[in-house]
């Protein structure tokens, strides 16, 4: 916890305190919307769904077998086959000494009180033969026992996973409210970026950030605003701001909020708006900016490409989250095992590119060679992120702090 009366502005702030201000700040969307089930996957519920059915609707059969009284099969007598209950059928009710052939899923007949399953059957014509003791209840699924009329299904928050949408969809409801996308507008800032497909002048690069940040605000489903690249000047950087703020609930820029000359973001956040925090000491990614333009908040990511990756997964992911309307906004962790030194203790927390490999039953983290901010392919060579807190060294064999990129980029 940071204290409330600090100046983000003063000091460089830990990834904790940084994440800790920015998701009290991130101001959740409260327009809501109906949608119907096709396009819900990945949209956030703003109501609690609640079933109107009991699954199953009524007691059917687990199995394939024979529906029959328990206490026909205790007497030893030969039962009678007298009807046949396919599945989205409804049999006669089961008199005395009588046995259904059901199938899984088929409703059971008045009258049965159990299903034997068919291998411990033997039915020749009309008569059957059982060889098992049943029990009264073997293999029946009871109505409701799945969901009952009226329960909760889902709460509202739930950022729906295929899954939820089949359960909505099993209780017979078509459409559901959900929150708005989020509407987030995007701009990079730098005259040496060149789109691909253009020719590169000397000292230009092809403008990766772009792609970068519209793939991973497409896996949160946002409104994406794109506005391109923009002039490294005061006046195109005040232009795009006050163009993007017209009606995006998140400005999003990569590159321009460090100290240097050309960097004029945070000038023109100054001149516009404010700007609330913009340094965290993590590596890579340092200078991560947050601040306000007329009605929209803003995030700054670094220009590195690796930067730029590594804080949109660790600060923008969450305060999206957050703007979605869900609260447990932060990527599990989970323990493996260090295949690798690392014997120089940092000031700032590390994040650094691994893939997993399992050695004898044991997961294992191996690096990437390079841990540049600029070397893009470490991402894509990399499963996840390998979390090295301030101060710390890491020896083969230790245990670590894993992120996998299934928890960050979904």
């Amino acid at each position: 916890m940071i204290d409330p009366c600090f100046n983000p502005n003063d000091k460089m702030l830990t990834v904790d305190e940084a994440l800790h201000f920015l998701l009290e700040r991130a101001t959740p969307i409260v327009d809501k919307e109906q949608v119907d089930l096709f396009s819900a996957r990945g949209r956030v519920l703003a109501e609690d769904v609640h079933s109107t059915i009991n699954v199953p609707p009524a007691d059917n059969t687990a199995m394939d077998g024979y529906a029959l009284r328990a206490a026909d099969v205790a007497k030893g007598t030969g039962l009678t086959v007298s009807q046949r209950i396919p599945a989205g059928t409804v049999g006669k009710r089961l008199n005395a000494g009588e046995a259904a052939r059901i199938f899984t899923g088929a409703p059971i007949p008045e009258g049965a009180d159990a299903v034997v399953m068919q291998e411990q059957c033997v039915q020749e014509g009309d008569s059957l033969t059982v060889n098992a003791e049943v029990c009264v209840g073997d293999h029946i699924r009871r109505a409701g026992e799945d969901i009952q009329a009226g329960a909760k299904i889902l709460p509202a928050g739930t950022r729906l996973r295929p899954q939820d949408v089949g359960l909505i969809a099993s209780v017979g409801i078509p459409k559901i409210a959900v929150w708005r996308k989020p509407r987030v507008a995007i701009f990079s800032t730098g005259d040496e970026l060149v789109a691909p497909g253009e020719a590169v002048g000397p000292g230009q690069i092809y403008n990766s950030n772009r792609f970068i940040l519209t793939g991973l605000l497409q896996t949160l489903d946002c409104e994406i605003i794109d506005l391109g690249s923009i002039p490294d000047s005061l006046a195109a950087t005040v232009n795009a701001l006050q163009e993007a703020s017209k009606n995006a609930d998140l400005i999003m820029t990569t590159g321009g909020v460090s100290v240097g000359e050309e960097d004029y973001v945070k000038a023109a956040l100054d001149q516009l708006g404010s700007v609330d925090m913009w340094r965290v000491a993590m590596k890579p990614g340092k200078p991560v900016a947050f601040g306000k333009v007329a009605n929209s908040a803003f995030l700054g990511l670094p220009g590195n490409p690796v930067s730029a990756f590594a804080t949109f997964c660790l600060f923008a992911r969450p305060f999206i989250l957050r703007m979605m309307g869900i609260e447990d906004v932060m990527p599990r962790r989970m323990q493996v095992m260090a295949d690798f030194d690392w014997p120089k203790e940092g000031p700032r927390r590390e994040f650094v590119r691994a893939q997993l490999h399992t050695d004898e039953g044991v997961v294992k983290a191996t690096l990437y060679p390079s841990q540049s901010s600029g070397v893009l392919t470490s991402t894509v060579w990399a499963h996840g992120l390998v979390e090295i807190p301030e101060h710390a060294t890491v020896k083969r064999g230790d245990s670590i702090t894993w992120l996998d990129f299934f928890e960050l980029l979904s």
